[in-house]
């Protein structure tokens, strides 16, 4: 698979089979992952991975906090700012939308809103877990960086024939992972991602978020200049 099939196929797998994913293949994936670019090369970031008896005791400790749903513990930085606005409201609101519509839980079932949130909680049945921290004396910059790694290694598992879904949803979970993986205080919970192989048949991978069109979000300058065309263009 090259990089431009793995960028158009990857996708927030929402249910994973239960087929098993070694250590070897994570490391490898993660081994690739590693080239990601950093501003001057300072690869601000720290990965948990979790599998086995490790990811069951952090499912099952959050899970046991039903009381606290669906909100967890809070975060530690906005995953949305405080009053988003038009059109990033919309996006949203339309990504939460389709994704209920798939598996036929409206607006009203809140119970069957708070089931499919639990299943965030599983990593989506998959069986490996990753949890991705930052140095707290990072800023915005580096917040970025860590963006690029993960991409990075959604690509890379997709090139392997796996799925993969980041959860921020992790991060309001903040304190039961950082007290069971013991990160340390200089160090602030990001987000978490699912890793494994995609439930091809379940309704819920169906469906795909939509994109703007590339002139909807860009603005080109320059391309009618001729100075800009190469030898061979001219």
């Amino acid at each position: 698979m090259d990089v431009i099939e793995a960028i158009r196929t990857r996708q927030s797998c929402r249910q994973f089979t239960d087929q098993a994913v070694s250590e070897e293949l994570v490391r490898e994936i993660l081994d690739t992952a590693r080239w990601a670019p950093s501003g001057s090369n300072v690869q601000p970031w720290h990965i948990d991975v979790l599998a086995g008896a490790k990811r069951q005791e952090l499912v099952d400790r959050v899970q046991a906090q039903d009381h606290l749903f669906p909100k967890g513990e809070g975060t530690e930085y906005h995953i949305h700012v405080p009053g988003l606005v038009d059109p990033y409201k919309a996006r949203r609101w339309e990504c939460a939308e389709d994704m209920y519509a798939s598996v036929d839980i409206p607006r009203e079932d809140r119970a069957g809103r708070i089931g499919q949130y639990v299943k965030n909680l599983d990593f989506f049945g998959a069986p490996v877990g990753l949890m991705f921290s930052i140095d707290r004396m990072m800023d915005v910059g580096s917040w970025a960086d860590m963006g690029i790694l993960i991409q990075s290694i959604m690509l890379t598992a997709r090139g392997h024939g796996l799925h993969t879904c980041p959860q921020q949803i992790w991060a309001m979970w903040h304190k039961t992972v950082t007290e069971i993986l013991n990160i340390p205080d200089n160090r602030m919970l990001y987000c978490g991602m699912a890793l494994g192989y995609m439930a091809e048949d379940q309704p819920i991978n169906q469906w795909r978020t939509t994109r703007q069109e590339v002139d909807e979000f860009t603005t080109f300058a320059g391309f009618d200049d001729p100075n800009s065309h190469s030898n061979e263009e001219r």
